[in-house]
């Protein structure tokens, strides 16, 4: 019998979807997400082919048997290896930040390193701070790519105003970095002590190159500076996107604006993302030299 592990979460099955009752239902949890209509929603045709040719697309079912969340992903070549792209991971709201997000990349982690598959990129939001959390400090990403307006305009709310710039974190299933913050979850699920999956930077070895400033009661980008090569860089975002969204679309324009151009700029210098520290208004991506 395998072993507990970040893979599974009590009260909840984690497995591929097998029905197709199944996959409509993910089609709907998509659009409950999304948005209505959403133009972007894998079919049902898709989900279940992928499957068959190597892709993930498995659900989160609660007690009642009712969907809670589904991953989905579809898997190729790259430079002559199988890597895997993950395409959509969603959780019904109120299950949100209870692990099910976490526990669904985990199993599609194992089920990937059954298949030979050691590598896999997704996308997320530069300036959502909460999936900055998950990826880097949760699941052990690297970032090396930014891509701008990568999905062009698309018909869905949460991306109203300030465009589709993603992140290309890549997850190195079998790192010594990820088995890391495997065992880090591993840990916290069992109740045990948490090991040190990272190792804290002093603040006097690290370079802001991207602060903030107050307006009123909000926050705004201060000017970045694109002239620094210390080893350990900063760039600040603010820890709550949606509600600088919802005060003011000029000033979420503005961080967008202000974190391509920092971020575009030190990554093509050879940094990489790889931890994200969490604070209050404001967080900070530490870059660091590849």
């Amino acid at each position: 019998m395998r072993p507990e592990g970040p893979e599974s979460v009590p009260g909840y099955e984690i497995r591929p979807f097998r029905t197709l009752a199944e996959y409509r239902e993910c089609v709907e949890l998509q659009e409950a997400t999304w948005g209505s209509g959403f133009s972007e929603r894998v079919s049902v045709a898709i989900l279940k082919v992928s499957q068959r040719l190597g892709g993930v697309a498995s659900g989160a079912y609660d007690d009642s048997g009712r969907l809670v969340g589904f991953v989905f992903g579809m898997t190729g070549w790259e430079e002559g290896e199988p890597a895997h792209w993950s395409d959509m991971l969603a959780v019904v709201p109120a299950l949100r930040d209870t692990g099910i997000g976490r526990t669904l990349k985990w199993h599609q982690r194992r089920v990937l390193l059954e298949r030979g598959v050691k590598r896999m990129y997704w996308t997320f939001d530069p300036l959502v701070a909460r999936n900055a959390h998950l990826n880097l400090n949760r699941l052990g990403v690297v970032i090396r790519e930014y891509a701008v307006d990568m999905y062009g305009d698309t018909d869905s709310p949460l991306h109203r105003g300030i465009g589709t710039d993603r992140f290309v974190p890549v997850w190195h299933l079998d790192s010594p970095r990820v088995l890391a913050r495997w065992e880090d979850e591993r840990r916290r699920r069992a109740g045990e002590p948490a090991g040190a999956a990272s190792v804290p930077v002093p603040p006097e070895e690290i370079t802001s190159v991207l602060d903030f400033v107050r307006h009123g009661s909000g926050i705004g980008p201060d000017e970045p500076r694109l002239d620094q090569d210390a080893a350990v860089l900063a760039v600040s975002v603010p820890s709550d996107i949606e509600t600088v969204q919802a005060a003011s679309l000029e000033m979420a324009v503005a961080w967008r604006t202000a974190t391509r151009a920092v971020c575009l700029h030190y990554l093509d210098r050879g940094y990489e993302i790889r931890e994200l520290v969490r604070g209050e208004p404001c967080s900070r991506y530490l870059m660091f030299r590849e």
